[in-house]
């Protein structure tokens, strides 16, 4: 007698295994906070070929021929070995440049890793139940808005307390008197403060900055990835206040994007309790080596530096003859408001162009422009597409 065929089971429809799958689902095992986190938006990096880049603050002149040299040579039969691991030669080259110790100094993979190191570090994951105003202050990171973007990112992963305040629109520092009267916390545990601004470019005086410093209690990072291009920058208060560590990349002004370069100066115990945390082998041997041939060359980067402030001169002026609104910068982009059009459509018709801008679609800054300083063909062609863009609106 044949058997009877057994009921085919279907677990889709089986109310104990569909429960279970839900219970189990991997979105789940996530954190919740994770779960809702809105990660960090960098600029776009298009694909797309014969398209002017002037979106993401790169530099636009290519490394020194030695440095390319260098890691041309040291892409050898080394590459199966572990990098240093402390970046020692690195760090010695940069403590003679800045005149400080090796102590002093601790190199990440960008200053990217050493910015969520320090929200590690420096702040508490904010606790239920926290009354005290001590408390608060040790569970917080604060920073102005608006500001370098991935500020309130690095705070929600770790779990701290977000503190942001308002600049005015003119982007400039508010003094002590002013943030004494806002809800800026002198006793915060941690503070960022990018100077230059971005995406403003506004410069920031190392006078009122060493003022703040001196009214911090927690720990304050002067970001400075765009200080190579201002006239003056803030590296003497990482040395003065024992709380203050100052920010530095290869990124930005010496054309290192691509291998991942940074570092920060400051107190030997900060350096300390960075160093203890960080990954091990954090620095690739190639990055190291570009980073070290850098500092021996240093000539020809300043002269990089000198023909982008002529260029970015140059530049805010012709818009300014448009009519448009340029603040004024001490980065490698300025930041430009149109009179005839909105941002985003200028964004829009110069990207129709091949030519890339960063817009933000944020409070207060939404109706401008951050534009890099590309080369000088590449601003010439950028303000004769502004010029055709700019001059049927006008009419119109």
């Amino acid at each position: 007698m044949p058997m009877a065929a057994r009921p085919k089971f279907d677990s889709r429809t089986n109310p104990l295994m569909t429960a279970k799958r839900k219970d189990n689902s991997p979105r789940q095992l996530v954190r919740p906070m994770v779960r809702k986190l809105h990660g960090y938006v960098p600029g776009e990096q298009s694909k797309v070929r014969g398209l002017i880049k002037l979106n993401t603050n790169e530099n636009s002149a290519p490394p020194s021929s030695k440095v390319i040299r260098a890691i041309q040579l040291a892409a050898d039969k080394r590459l199966r070995r572990y990098p240093d691991p402390s970046a020692q030669p690195l760090r010695n080259a940069l403590a003679r440049f800045h005149d400080c110790k090796p102590e002093n100094i601790v190199v990440g993979n960008g200053s990217d890793e050493l910015l969520a190191l320090a929200t590690r570090a420096f702040a508490e994951p904010r606790q239920a139940g926290t009354t005290t105003t001590r408390q608060v202050a040790k569970q917080t990171i604060q920073y102005f808005t608006p500001s370098y973007s991935l500020y309130p990112i690095l705070a929600d992963i770790h779990g701290a307390r977000k503190n942001e305040v308002k600049l005015p629109s003119s982007f400039e520092l508010p003094t002590n008197e002013v943030l004494q009267k806002s809800n800026w916390d002198f006793s915060a545990a941690l503070s960022y403060i990018t100077t230059p601004n971005a995406p403003s470019g506004r410069g920031y005086p190392t006078r009122a900055l060493a003022k703040l410093c001196a009214a911090q209690k927690g720990v304050t990072i002067l970001d400075e990835a765009y200080v190579d291009f201002a006239d003056e920058n803030a590296l003497q208060l990482g040395k003065r206040f024992p709380h203050v560590i100052v920010s530095r990349t290869f990124s930005k002004a010496y054309s290192l994007c691509f291998q991942r370069v940074g570092y920060f100066i400051g107190h030997p115990e900060l350096i300390s309790a960075l160093n203890r945390i960080r990954d091990s082998y954090n620095i690739n041997g190639l990055g190291q080596t570009a980073a070290l041939t850098t500092l021996s060359d240093i000539g020809y980067y300043r002269n990089q530096f000198k023909r982008v402030a002529q260029l970015r001169a140059k530049t805010t002026g012709a818009l300014q003859a448009l009519g448009f609104k340029v603040l004024p910068s001490q980065a490698n982009f300025i930041f430009v408001r149109p009179t005839a059009i909105t941002a985003f459509e200028w964004f829009q018709q110069l990207r129709e162009r091949k030519i890339l801008t960063r817009w933000f679609d944020a409070p207060k800054i939404r109706n401008s422009l951050r534009i890099t300083i590309g080369t000088e063909t590449e601003m010439r062609k950028f303000l004769s597409a502004t010029r055709g863009i700019h001059r049927p609106n006008r009419s119109a």
